[in-house]
């Protein structure tokens, strides 16, 4: 293993006589890389977030729920113990009016065996359609945050490439001009001398 000296910090930047070109414009790209990198993930993930909240805000706002009747026996038998834990659920047909006092059907879970004219709360949105219960707001936050980190991850991944391919691309122009040096230099230095 080599000796090293002690970790020079921002060592591309120093004036140093054996500093070449690219060793700047390498240090330039790396931290334009980074830079990109953090504010693009940043502005895409907050902007994500916000764009998701406002979205699950509008829905807690507009969906609301309504009282909707059984139109036929659900199918399957009803549960042995009416307070039994949550069984499980079978699809059945409602019926409901919307605001605007139009009539709708539609599919939902229900009790299996529910008597044909019970009563469901089912979800809806401004035009009658049927809809999922909207997020809480803590189930919002939630989300958002989550789509906002991924969305800032994958927008962070565009710039992180572009440099690393930027840095390969530099990376072969060095070798390939150190292979010229070596190229022109190597035969003088494998003479013998008399």
């Amino acid at each position: 293993m080599a000796l090293r000296g002690p970790k020079v910090w921002l060592w591309r930047w120093r004036r140093n006589p054996l500093r070449r070109r690219a060793d700047a414009v390498e240090a330039w790209v790396v931290l334009g890389t980074w830079v990109l990198t953090v504010l693009a993930g940043v502005l895409a993930g907050l902007t994500a977030t916000g764009s998701v909240e406002d979205g699950l805000a509008r829905e807690r706002a507009e969906w609301r729920p309504v009282v909707a009747r059984l139109a036929e026996k659900a199918p399957g038998a009803a549960p042995a113990h009416p307070g039994a834990a949550n069984p499980e659920q079978v699809w059945g047909k409602v019926r409901w009016t919307a605001p605007d006092g139009s009539a709708h059907t539609g599919r939902v879970r229900v009790r299996p065996g529910s008597a044909a004219g019970s009563t469901v709360s089912v979800w809806t949105d401004a035009q009658g359609r049927l809809v999922a219960e909207p997020a809480t707001v803590s189930q919002a936050r939630l989300r958002a945050s989550l789509i906002g980190a991924l969305v800032g991850v994958s927008a962070a991944m565009a710039p992180l490439a572009c440099g690393r391919v930027l840095r390969g691309r530099l990376e072969r122009r060095r070798m390939d001009q150190w292979d010229a040096e070596w190229a022109r230099f190597g035969p003088l230095w494998g003479r013998k001398t008399s």
